[in-house]
């Protein structure tokens, strides 16, 4: 699997006191999940974040950051971000 541990030790770190963290290898890169649903992956070179899909619009206006496309189609809740 291809991810940054860097990153992913940065990822570790904030979500040191949130209970019910679960790591699992996947989409080529390092997932972690609240309370069985993911919230953030670890990759290469950007993580993936799930965000309140009205959120999401300011976020990507903010910069550093874009909406995911996968098969063509965009997921509002979750942004790529650069590391």
């Amino acid at each position: 699997m291809a991810y940054s541990i860097e990153l992913a030790n940065r990822i570790r770190e904030a979500l040191k006191g949130v209970e019910n963290v679960e790591e699992k290898k996947m989409f080529g890169g390092l997932a972690f999940l609240v309370n069985g649903k993911m919230c953030l992956t670890a990759g290469a070179e950007r993580m993936m974040c799930r965000v309140d899909p009205e959120m999401s619009q300011n976020a990507i206006q903010k910069g550093g950051c874009s909406t995911v496309v996968m098969g063509g189609r965009e997921y509002n809740q979750r942004l790529i971000r650069d590391t």
